[in-house]
């Protein structure tokens, strides 16, 4: 599913127009990526978790030649699925 598919749905189940379920969900994604910014996290229950993991320095290998390369440290969103959304799957 892509993003015009998502909002499509939340379009036909909230009986709203397609431009308002666009808003909304830019919004959500807008307000969960400010919150992860700042160090947050976001907890939807039953659905599950943002959050901000720390990724190390490391060295790694150039596929192509062998060669020693150096990851940079830097900071990725992580999403943990909640208990009933797992349970769905």
């Amino acid at each position: 599913m892509n993003k015009a598919e998502l909002i499509a749905k939340i379009s036909d189940d909230a009986g709203i127009t397609k431009t308002q379920a666009n808003e909304s969900l830019d919004s959500f994604v807008e307000a969960v990526a400010k919150t992860l910014k700042g160090g947050g996290k976001v907890t939807l229950v039953g659905f599950g978790t943002f959050s901000v993991s720390k990724r190390a320095a490391r060295n790694g290998r150039n596929p192509q030649t062998g060669a020693v390369i150096k990851i940079k440290a830097k900071k990725v969103a992580k999403f943990k699925a909640g208990k009933e959304l797992s349970a769905k799957l």
